[in-house]
């Protein structure tokens, strides 16, 4: 993607949807830290199902911790994963309360030392949650950016890297949320839905064959 094509496809997403968010449901950041932990190979309305149930006996630290590991396995258990996603959600919690008084840290090295964050849950978390300007690359961005040609990249984070140096400045909060729903919704993996693609001008990728 050309440079000078890349402003007018991040408005393009704008004017689409000015205020786009995750589709993870939370209301604090440390549910949204539990549910991004819980989302890893799962889908955002299996984790929603779930911490609906589970956030309303458990929202906090201390809350998951009383609950032990058997009683949030309860809550998860229709998640993928889910013992192993028990045991590092009991185990941060417990880390929050010890080292961090209950609180979600707001640094990306605090937040990758609790077990089971990863480099995008932390940067999830610092943009959703914070404010920050971070990229959170998942498969969803991961082909956007090298399908559309916005940011190539071989794996996440020199995807990450890429974006972050070519997003300009007014678009970079919010370019996370639109090129994950993209990719969920329209760029899809196996049959991209170029016909009803809103940024299809701007793009690198040029299908031959015709709309179903």
């Amino acid at each position: 993607m050309k440079k000078e094509l890349i402003t007018p496809f991040f408005e393009t997403l704008r004017t689409a949807n000015p205020l786009p968010t995750t589709e993870l449901e939370f209301t604090t950041p440390f549910e949204l830290l539990a549910a991004v932990l819980l989302s890893a190979q799962a889908t955002d309305v299996s984790v929603n199902k779930a911490t609906r149930k589970l956030f309303a006996v458990a929202n906090t630290p201390q809350a998951i911790l009383d609950l032990g590991q058997a009683g949030l396995e309860a809550y998860i258990k229709t998640i993928g994963l889910y013992r192993m996603k028990a045991k590092h959600l009991i185990e941060a919690c417990r880390i929050l309360v010890e080292r961090h008084d209950g609180v979600v840290p707001r640094s990306r090295e605090e937040l990758q030392s609790l077990p089971g964050v990863g480099r995008k849950t932390a940067n999830v978390v610092l943009n959703t949650a914070f404010g920050q300007a971070t990229m959170a690359v998942d498969t969803h961005i991961f082909r956007v950016s090298n399908r559309t040609g916005l940011a190539p990249g071989k794996d996440p984070l020199a995807v990450e890297l890429a974006l972050l140096k070519r997003v300009p400045d007014e678009f970079i909060h919010d370019a996370h949320h639109w090129l994950i729903l993209h990719g969920r919704y329209v760029c899809v993996a196996r049959t991209p839905k170029c016909w009803e693609c809103a940024v299809s001008a701007y793009c690198d990728y040029r299908p031959k064959t015709p709309a179903p």
